[in-house]
């Protein structure tokens, strides 16, 4: 509807103006005013003849382009006819100082004169569907992309919540098999709230990194449980680092890899440190460290890192900021292991600016 009424708005101003603009240059001219009414027959035509195009274009608007050109141009010639037909029977009775034409010359002008006018009106109208046509793709290209990569997020973040309540049900297992039954249960409410918490979470919806910090922190009260005094955590978060926004649960399985590979396989336990803070240039810096002796398994060079969590991390980072992201894993001397992740600060207000 809204297209209709633009299209009658211009159709109906463009054709006004015309008829305007010739009512003037006739007055120009020292003609008398009552040349208005051959200047509003001439618009009203072109108003009428114009409507006869369009239809023919739009009927055939879906057709091969040859055909399309086709009617296009017998639409235009016909229109033209009529055209030149119509202004001769309005010269010949509603102007008494027109002359009509000498020559068969004459009454060809009249054909291509409007002819001329019919073509400029219909390279505009097909201009301006076709630009809006393009506009049209454009957006849906742009929405079925933007729908691809919320499919893809959703995959990727659900792909989360298995991983970590396999590693979690296993280390429930462990502590019933070892006769730790009041940890145990401890472990099932702490599971229970981080869970609610994880589901309840939009994958598709960014959080502040305070938050993100908060659902770390309540993932090491459950692995507290197991560990004890053996687990031992720092977290610095430098302002304004605390308001970026992060995917939600993006460091959850760089955590567990730390608990996995660095707390776990020391019997005096480990550390782990997480440090985030706004470097040069608007980047939000995130590192993850533990002391442990890490995973014996994982290289540095492989490109897809090792396991579910960590090439998941990096393929959220990707499909969400592309190159503008930062991921990377090193081994420290003469133990433990530094994960650092980079990518645009950004923050709630400044996405609702937008």
């Amino acid at each position: 509807m809204n297209r209709q009424r633009q299209f009658w708005l211009l159709q109906t101003g463009a054709w006004t103006a015309y008829g305007l603009e010739s009512f003037l240059s006739e007055i120009g001219y020292g003609r008398p005013l009552d040349m208005w009414r051959l200047n509003a027959y001439d618009a009203l035509c072109g108003f009428l003849l114009t409507l006869g195009i369009r239809a023919v274009l739009k009927a055939t608007w879906t057709h091969a382009p040859a055909q399309r050109v086709r009617w296009g141009i017998g639409a235009l010639v016909v229109a033209s006819i009529v055209g030149g037909y119509l202004w001769w029977i309005a010269v010949s009775n509603m102007c008494a100082e027109c002359k009509p034409p000498k020559s068969w010359l004459g009454y060809l002008s009249y054909f291509f004169g409007w002819l001329q006018l019919l073509v400029a009106w219909t390279g505009a109208y097909v201009g301006i569907k076709l630009a809006r046509q393009l506009q049209h793709e454009k957006e849906t290209a742009l929405q079925a992309t933007a729908m691809a990569h919320q499919a893809q997020l959703r995959m990727l973040r659900y792909q989360l919540n298995p991983h970590f309540l396999f590693n979690t049900l296993n280390a429930i297992s462990t502590l019933v098999l070892d006769g730790r039954a009041e940890q145990a249960n401890g472990m099932v409410g702490a599971l229970s709230g981080f869970l609610r918490y994880s589901l309840d979470s939009d994958p598709e919806q960014k959080v502040s990194l305070d938050q993100e910090i908060g659902s770390i922190q309540r993932y090491l009260a459950i692995e507290q449980v197991r560990f004890g005094d053996r687990l031992k955590v720092g977290i610095l978060v430098t302002p304004p680092a605390g308001e970026a926004l992060v995917p939600s649960l993006i460091l959850q399985p760089m955590i567990e890899n730390a608990v996995k590979y660095g707390i776990s396989k020391r019997e005096e336990g480990g550390r782990i440190e997480i440090i985030a803070r706004v470097v040069d240039e608007g980047v939000l810096d995130i590192v993850l460290r533990d002391n442990g002796p890490g995973s014996l398994s994982y290289r540095p060079e492989r490109a897809d890192g090792q396991g579910v969590g960590i090439t998941n991390t990096r393929e959220r980072l990707r499909v969400l900021y592309g190159d503008r992201q930062h991921f990377e894993i090193v081994r420290l001397q003469p133990q433990g292991t530094e994960v650092r992740l980079q990518f645009p600060f950004e923050t709630a207000s400044e996405n609702r600016n937008r």
